[in-house]
């Protein structure tokens, strides 16, 4: 890998991360609260940071970007930005340690959601903002915003764009990789302004609807207030969620079809329809499981039991209710969800269900060749045929999430931690989701986690966000060889 290349690009995307802390800077200067001066400190020292990049390795510039350095500039380029997204919450006293708040940083940019803080509310606004903010730039991705406005990254985008988009298989829209970035952030940007209008007219002032539209359209589950989305009671408000939480589940490039004016464009793609599906038909149970033995009124279990579902199918993490107390059957039900996923192509976290979808098919494949052994079969997708190359690549992911997800348990029980809360949090972080089961329940928090528990945490939830390979390929001795 080429570093001074891969190091100059970093520098550009750490001088765009500077700059978006301007907004809350703003907002901090709006509410005179103690944020303004740490996030003084922090935009300079980002910006300073990312100008030495840039123009100590700028001998680099035009040089045409490989995979490898695109799986290094996402890889390191991310790590960066947890560092310095972490400044205005430890120079701001909002932490003690710095990795507590390299910990809140993480989990913003991946929108994870899980945090070490115990009183959210007491909390300046300038830094609140910045924390939501940062769910809302991981959804999309920083690499992908990059490529849409950054003209300098339109070279080799392709090998940044495939690193970091969730999925098995980018879609790529448009010819050029810059233009299907755009058309994914304009998209992006309509779902979040039209949320935003929608959250204010059920009575939330201009900052807490932007900083739940942020949580929701990047399905990341920050929230400006302690007990989340059910502080507000509001039956209206968690239908908004819902809806929206929806909307960021499902694939962009099918949102940007129906906007082109092809709404069926849903219901041919089968993972749209196999997505729905399996909330509905969580919906169902759950809302069974819980009606009588929770709730009294079918009302409640159909409103609560709907907003988890999607909540955590979605990986946004929002909570309602305190599910901990629900029935065993719906706490597996949502344990479940944590590892299923939302949509490939969409800000949502776990495995994906495209990728459960095609490991299903591919299984039932193999049993149809057990009774038929001469026939000709293959996957296919939608009327296509699938390549065993990509069959073999989520077969291989599925493999890895899952042995890195039992790996990761094993190490933070060895900790101290109890067994529930170790394979609890390792779910809800490497499927970046937030709230787990046990000590991580949805009206906990990350705080009493030991100390290298939370960088442990910290790789999950990178490695969750980068799709595994992203973050695992640093590690192999050939990926920095010639």
């Amino acid at each position: 890998m080429r570093i001074r290349y891969t190091l100059h690009l970093v520098g550009v995307l750490t001088i765009f991360l500077g700059l978006t802390m301007v907004f809350p800077l703003l907002f901090g200067l709006y509410y005179k609260d103690e944020s303004v001066v740490p996030l003084l400190k922090s935009i300079a020292v980002t910006l300073g940071s990312g100008f030495v990049l840039y123009l100590l390795f700028r001998s680099a510039k035009g040089e045409i970007m490989g995979h490898r350095e695109g799986m290094g500039v996402v890889a390191i380029g991310w790590t960066a930005a947890g560092f310095f997204g972490a400044l205005p919450y430890y120079w701001g006293g909002v932490f003690n340690t710095f990795s507590d708040a390299f910990f809140e940083s993480i989990s913003g940019l991946t929108t994870t959601g899980a945090s070490v803080l115990n009183n959210i509310e007491v909390v300046a606004r300038g830094f609140l903002f910045w924390r939501s903010l940062t769910h809302w730039l991981g959804g999309m991705g920083i690499i992908v915003l990059s490529l849409a406005i950054l003209p300098l990254l339109g070279i080799g985008g392709m090998q940044l764009y495939k690193a970091e988009v969730p999925g098995p298989v980018p879609d790529k829209l448009k010819p050029r990789i810059r233009d299907t970035a755009m058309v994914l952030w304009k998209v992006y940007v309509f779902f979040s302004a039209a949320e935003t209008v929608l959250l204010m007219l059920g009575g939330m002032d201009l900052f807490e609807a932007l900083c739940h539209t942020f949580g929701t359209m990047a399905t990341g589950g920050f929230s400006s207030r302690n007990a989340s989305i059910g502080s507000y009671q509001s039956p209206y408000i968690d239908t908004v969620v819902i809806v929206f939480m929806l909307f960021a589940g499902i694939n962009f490039s099918l949102h940007y079809q129906c906007l082109k004016g092809d709404p069926l464009a849903f219901w041919r793609n089968s993972e749209f329809r196999f997505f729905i599906g399996v909330v509905g038909i969580f919906f169902l149970a759950i809302t069974l499981n819980i009606y009588h033995t929770v709730y009294e009124t079918l009302s409640e279990a159909i409103r609560f039991g709907t907003f988890q579902v999607v909540s955590i199918i979605t990986t946004t993490g929002y909570v309602t209710a305190d599910y901990e107390k629900w029935p065993s059957l719906s706490q597996n039900i949502l344990l479940f969800c944590m590892f299923l996923g939302a949509s490939a192509g969409s800000t949502g976290g776990g495995m994906k269900c495209l990728r459960i979808m095609l490991l299903l098919k591919h299984s039932y494949k193999q049993l149809f060749s057990l009774i038929h052994p001469h026939a000709v079969t293959q996957v296919k997708l939608g009327g296509r045929p699938i390549t065993n190359e990509v069959l073999h690549s989520i077969w291989g992911y599925f493999m890895l999430y899952l042995g890195l997800f039992i790996l990761c348990a094993f190490l933070l029980a060895a900790m101290g931690v109890d067994v529930i809360t170790s394979f609890a949090a390792v779910a809800a972080t490497i499927g970046n989701i937030g709230p787990g089961l046990g000590m991580v329940g949805p009206t906990d928090h990350y705080a009493h986690i030991p100390e290298m528990g939370k960088w442990l945490l910290i790789l999950c939830m990178l490695l969750g966000r980068l799709e595994i390979y992203t973050i695992l390929i640093l590690f192999v001795p050939e990926f920095w060889r010639k």
